[in-house]
């Protein structure tokens, strides 16, 4: 098993500029036992400098463990030659960094020629990029907070910027890449080589993928995890394992997220002892059991305000989403009503409000980056008239919700374009209206983000708003909210409603937006309910649509 707290050894970190494949050459530093001896050799690439003090101490740890370690400054960051760009030379493009890396270390007299990857968040991204290029030398990796496909999952959740994280982390990093993206709102081909997700097949290597409910990149963990479990390459098939807990992006060793405080046990202390576990199975051949029991490690969050309330507590599963759960919907009432039955009545009558783009609803919390994440209060914006509200009936028993989170939802609009957004709140009895997860769609994209069509003012479309995944139950007393709106700023850019590119400058657009609830367009949220108890949960009469189902994953 790995050992934070190996016996001492003498280690030695030497620089090397590698060169790459069109000879522009990285700026690596090599962390070595002394003497050196060949062994397996964990690489980790940043864009955040080689010399940066945990990297480091992550470093020393490995040598510690029995590792050689690489760590490198990506193209055009720290002392690396070369521009900067957005990930695309870490994968399979014209230039293959991560590749050319991985096989430079399985060269050297110091490897035993068994290499693994390591790598939070940026560190992350290039780690599953680089196994999407398939170097003969990568055996493993240990990925967290990571994400899987930068078009959906870093720069255009839904089609719409994610501007907070697109203006503050690239930003700091390299201000001059922005317009890049902002040149690139379609899908078109330039995102293929950021996007992992697409070469799951060819993808070969086991990963352990950490990641946490209110991170900004859960849902490319999530998605990973089951893509390379159920379609990977022959050898990362049936060899991934996941863990998610409910932490913001990176906080795993805090109890308090957002404005929640969980208890104890949901600090993840074995990141590292994990990781080091997971190469010493892989790149030793030890027999340590990292590969026992189910593959998936998931935290079932729960009242943070009542001890003896259902969840709170780590479960296990063979296969995400867990073995099986029953989709059922809550329907959206006039009136703000959330329902078990469609509305009928005066409760089908469309609701209304007006969405000025300049002045949009404010974030409050979410999954974010660079502004505050996880889970806030949300009263102070649903208050607002450009928000619509609706609160389900009081729970008489806990309902546990465990999966993909969706909204189906019936509008028009007065203008060519607009937003749509929803938020998933845990009502507390105290008023509390806590952000459990929160999704967007920009009506352009509601078909394909790869083939934009604007509106016709006043013709009702379908939209389905995906609000990405979460594992809570909620408690007896409590209520569930969704809240429906056109903006979420500046998590995301306040879309103009002109039907122009984003950040064109053009005029904006004053938008009337309508949400529909009759028979013939039933707007709802989609739940993925967990075990229910035998009969059902009272608040989804079994008559209610003669449509829930149960659906099995395996």
């Amino acid at each position: 098993m790995g050992c934070l707290f190996a016996a001492a050894v003498a280690w030695a970190q030497v620089p090397y500029m590698v060169e790459m494949r069109d000879a522009t050459r990285l700026a690596t530093d090599v962390y070595l036992p002394v003497p050196p001896v060949p062994s397996p050799t964990v690489v980790m690439r940043t864009p955040y400098g080689k010399s940066d003090a945990l990297v480091e101490a992550i470093a020393g740890l490995l040598v510690l463990n029995g590792y050689s370690a690489v760590v490198q400054d990506m193209r055009g960051t720290g002392d690396s030659e070369g521009e900067a760009n957005l990930f695309e030379s870490d994968g399979w493009g014209t230039v293959q960094d991560g590749y050319d890396t991985i096989e430079w270390a399985a060269s050297q007299s110091w490897c035993n020629g068994q290499v693994g990857m390591f790598g939070v968040s940026a560190l992350g991204i290039s780690a599953y990029l680089a196994a999407g290029a398939q170097p003969p030398s990568l055996v493993c990796e240990v990925v967290a907070f990571a994400a899987s496909d930068l078009y959906d999952q870093a720069a255009y959740q839904g089609g719409a910027l994610r501007a907070s994280l697109i203006d503050g982390w690239l930003g700091a990093q390299n201000p001059a890449l922005i317009p890049r993206v902002l040149d690139n709102s379609v899908r078109t081909d330039i995102w293929d080589v950021v996007d992992a997700e697409d070469r799951q097949p060819f993808i070969r290597v086991p990963t352990l993928h950490v990641g946490g409910w209110y991170d900004c990149f859960l849902q490319g963990t999530l998605n990973h995890y089951s893509g390379l479990q159920s379609r990977g390459g022959v050898g990362a098939r049936g060899n991934q394992k996941m863990v998610v807990g409910p932490w913001t992006h990176g906080a795993f060793g805090s109890r308090t997220q957002g404005q929640l405080t969980y208890p104890l046990n949901s600090i993840y202390v074995d990141l590292l002892t994990d990781g080091l576990d997971w190469f010493d199975y892989w790149l030793k051949g030890e027999a340590n059991g990292a590969m026992d029991g189910p593959p998936v490690r998931y935290y079932l969050m729960g009242d943070v305000d009542d001890p003896s309330a259902r969840g709170n507590e780590w479960r296990e599963s063979y296969g995400w989403p867990p073995s099986a759960v029953r989709e059922e919907r809550l329907f959206l009432w006039r009136g703000g009503a959330l329902r078990g039955r469609p509305a009928w009545g005066a409760a089908a009558v469309p609701d209304a409000f007006t969405y000025d783009p300049s002045d949009p609803t404010p974030t409050l919390g979410g999954a974010n980056l660079e502004i505050d994440a996880g889970p806030y209060d949300q009263r102070s914006v649903e208050s607002r008239s450009d928000v619509l509200v609706y609160t389900s009936e009081e729970l008489t028993m806990p309902l546990e919700v465990t999966g993909h989170i969706r909204v189906e939802l019936h509008a028009s609009s007065s203008a060519v374009d607009t937003d749509w957004t929803a938020k998933l709140c845990d009502v507390y009895p105290d008023g509390r209206s806590m952000l459990v997860c929160d999704g967007i769609l920009q009506a352009r994209y509601r078909e394909s983000t790869s083939s934009p069509t604007l509106m016709i003012p006043g013709s009702v479309y379908c939209f389905w708003i995906d609000l990405w995944s979460t594992s809570l139950a909620f408690n007896s007393g409590h209520r569930i909210r969704v809240a429906i709106s056109s903006s979420n700023a500046p998590r995301f850019e306040p879309n103009p409603n002109n039907g122009q590119p984003v950040r064109s400058g053009d005029p904006p657009v004053v938008a009337t937006n309508m949400i529909y609830h009759d028979l013939a367009r039933r707007s709802a949220l989609i739940l993925p309910v967990a075990w229910p108890p035998p009969g059902g949960h009272p608040l989804f009469p079994p008559s209610a649509t003669g449509a829930s189902r149960w659906t099995l994953y395996r």
